[in-house]
């Protein structure tokens, strides 16, 4: 069978993969919830759901700092990366030897054809399905919220030196998805802005994630500082970043959200 990657790569595999190779937390933790911990060889060193399952299996390096020669011992017969969090260095050295399934997310919409993709081709379509179908009605229960009333956003991803989710980012488009407008939609992906800028904008609400750099509340008041009529809240970077099966979580968490600081 062949199948078609969301980078438009074209890989062949002669049955469902029963070694599979994951280089993507959210896609890892995805892979499990639908019923295939036995066939996961190896995963990142980030891959921390459900911690239940990944204790045992096999960790080949970060998202960035693969270990190619313990992937390659592995002997994997599928390899699922994600164009963002992998390097193409470490991608095109892994197609040498093995098919390699690449996903692209922007929205949701991509999210949602990456699980189900992925079930047709390790033959788990219909725990993939369900799954999906559970997601999309927790979004869809997410009243919509008119652009005129939209409050706007900065959020961050670094510090030393400041990084914001900017446009073209799954980031971007879940805030749209809560209700905010993001002051940095004109710039791309994940720039590094000055505290000047952050102060001419002047947002509603600074999110500060915890993750990948790990804010907390020692950091608020170090940017209320800086937007003293903003509302500064340390945010779950899961819910905002993770495109795999911990979407679950997330139409709830905005839910909270849009409640407890009136985001309506």
């Amino acid at each position: 069978m062949q199948y078609t990657d969301q980078m438009g790569q074209v890989i062949s595999l002669s049955a469902p993969p029963q070694r599979i190779i994951s280089l993507v937390p959210s896609q890892t933790e995805f892979l499990l919830d639908i019923g295939l911990q036995h066939r996961l060889a190896g995963i990142t060193r980030y891959c921390i759901h459900p911690e239940v399952l990944v204790t045992s299996i096999p960790r080949i390096g970060g998202t960035k700092q693969l270990q190619l020669e313990k992937i390659i011992a592995l002997q994997p017969d599928l390899i699922i990366g994600n164009k963002e969090e992998n390097t193409e260095a470490d991608i095109r050295a892994l197609q040498q030897h093995f098919p390699v399934w690449m996903s692209d997310i922007y929205n949701l919409e991509d999210s949602y054809r990456m699980m189900e993709q992925l079930g047709e081709i390790t033959g788990t379509s219909e725990p993939a399905r369900e799954l999906v179908r559970s997601i999309q009605q927790s979004f869809d229960d997410l009243p919509p919220i008119p652009p005129k009333m939209r409050p706007s956003v900065a959020y961050f991803i670094w510090r030393k030196p400041y990084m914001v989710a900017a446009s073209g980012t799954f980031i971007h488009h879940l805030l749209g998805v809560l209700g905010l407008r993001n002051v940095f939609e004109h710039e791309t992906r994940y720039p590094q802005i000055q505290p000047e800028q952050l102060q001419q904008m002047k947002p509603d609400f600074i999110f500060l994630s915890s993750e990948p750099y790990a804010f907390g509340e020692k950091h608020r008041q170090e940017f209320k500082d800086l937007v003293p009529d903003a509302q500064v809240l340390v945010v779950d970077g899961e819910c905002f970043s993770w495109y795999g099966s911990r979407l679950q979580h997330t139409a709830y968490y905005f839910a909270q959200l849009r409640s407890r600081y009136h985001i309506t």
